[in-house]
């Protein structure tokens, strides 16, 4: 028997890679459909299952075409009701893989159809639970996402079923079964999970919040459902193109949207209406010189959950600015949150633009040592981080502004205002003044480093920008 847990950090998705007697089950894959067939044929092994937790709100889930490719069967738990022929498997039924079985428990709570995939080893042992975004290490599913596609289920509703599904369902298993989610800390699946991305029945019921013994369910809804923020904009549309399956395959998207533009050509796409310029390269790199009116999402950090945040609608047509050898990684990663409509790359990157005499615009920056030495207590300050994060700590005077709801609150700004910006480190920042620019701010100084810099650099000239925290 062979496990493997295949985790993609941008998305904190967990997908696993489970063999037997060259057998293979695959659970909650990614959209691209190569990877795991690459990985079934190195074995000399075929895929025989493809198992789905739930219907995946954060990212595409490839399904649909790894069924196809590789003639498996889809297996959803109770109560799903799939576009497209898939096995609904029945509450504690049982299938074969190998040597080995896997057993279905039903598990709604994160949404009316979850379920987790219990291994059972040669001896019919239990081994290890696939928890799908039921139980996280440190945290549960959150329960506020179906309401979004059915308001009649509330979240309190759910977290009721989630408290059952846990204790009746997963605290029953034995101590020493392993637990593997399906998302690890950053996900917006979750609230406050633990950095480890596999733990053990046991380990949890020690030190999960919400699983405490002795917990109440009116306490555990009061828990999981306090503090709730409000889930990215993209993630309804991911569960109904998941549901429905009408996903394109990325062989199909690669080979509409993987060719390079010159840099007249890439004017003409950017120029038609709706058309988002996105630069995918290192946020120094966009600062220093970028294409006027583009907007920065790096792809060395959250770059697809961020883009799915960011960008309301699926369908905008997206031209990419990324460095060389980059373009199909950033064409797969849009891809994979249900982008599907990039329409090609600058060919040869910003050198080819800058060698063609275009225009190039750029954003001013600061370090927080400089901004420490400004003698100006009415300057206005913006922190991009989230609500908990400025809550926490943050700057004396400093308005939060949180990146996240940039779309909904811009109105709130001032575009004959200065303003300094930062958030963490530096990332967020950028992408906050990309947007800004692009809708007609001028007066942007985006200070290097962020809080992280902030918090270590003397700010003595002003009561209005002392370190403030919040206990």
């Amino acid at each position: 028997m062979k496990i493997e847990q295949l985790y993609t950090g941008c998305l904190a998705e967990a997908a696993y890679y489970i063999e037997s007697e060259g057998e293979v089950a695959i659970i909650d894959p990614l959209r691209e459909s190569a990877p795991y067939i690459a990985r079934a044929n190195a074995n000399d092994a075929k895929i025989k299952y493809v198992l789905e937790t739930h219907f995946h709100a954060d990212f595409v889930s490839g399904h649909v075409d790894l069924a196809n490719k590789t003639n498996s069967t889809i297996v959803f738990g109770p109560t799903a009701q799939p576009g497209y022929a898939a096995h609904i498997a029945c509450d504690g039924e049982i299938l074969s893989l190998g040597k080995v079985h896997i057993k279905v428990l039903h598990t709604p709570g994160h949404t009316m159809e979850s379920s987790c995939f219990l291994l059972l080893d040669e001896n019919d042992r239990p081994h290890a639970v696939f928890t799908g975004d039921t139980l996280f290490v440190g945290d549960v599913g959150r329960p506020d996402l179906v309401q979004k596609l059915k308001k009649e289920i509330t979240p309190q509703y759910l977290a009721g079923l989630l408290y059952d599904s846990l204790r009746n369902k997963l605290m029953t298993l034995p101590d020493d079964v392993v637990v593997y989610p399906g998302h690890g800390p950053g996900s917006a699946c979750g609230k406050k999970m633990d950095p480890e991305t596999i733990s053990t029945i046991g380990k949890q019921k020690r030190f999960n919040y919400a699983l405490r013994e002795d917990m109440t369910k009116q306490e555990f809804i009061t828990a999981v459902t306090d503090g709730l923020v409000e889930p990215p904009q993209y993630f309804p549309a991911n569960v109904i193109m998941n549901l429905t399956g009408q996903i394109a395959s990325m062989d199909e998207l690669l080979q509409r949207a993987n060719h390079g533009l010159k840099p007249k050509d890439f004017v003409t796409k950017a120029n038609e209406k709706g058309t988002l310029v996105l630069d995918t390269r290192q946020k120094d790199a966009f600062a220093a010189g970028h294409i006027p009116k583009s907007i920065f999402i790096g792809i060395d950090d959250s770059f697809a959950p961020w883009v799915g945040t960011l960008i309301q609608d699926l369908g905008t047509p997206i031209l990419l600015v990324t460095d060389r050898g980059r373009e199909e990684e950033a064409i797969t990663r849009l891809s994979r949150v249900g982008y599907d409509n990039t329409i090609g790359y600058l060919q040869g990157g910003m050198p080819a633009w800058i060698n063609e005499g275009l225009p190039v615009s750029s954003l001013q920056e600061i370090t927080a040592e400089e901004f420490a030495l400004i003698n100006n207590p009415t300057i206005h300050l913006i922190d991009a981080r989230r609500k908990s994060e400025f809550d926490t700590e943050h700057l004396e005077g400093a308005e939060n502004f949180p990146l996240d709801f940039v779309n909904k609150h811009i109105s709130r700004l001032d575009k004959n205002t200065e303003y300094f910006i930062h958030c963490a480190g530096g990332y967020r920042s950028v992408i906050l003044c990309s947007i800004l620019k692009a809708r007609g701010f001028k007066k942007l100084i985006n200070i290097k480093g962020g809080y992280n810099r902030l918090a270590k650099t003397p700010l003595k000239r002003t009561e209005n920008h002392l370190i403030n925290t919040e206990l």
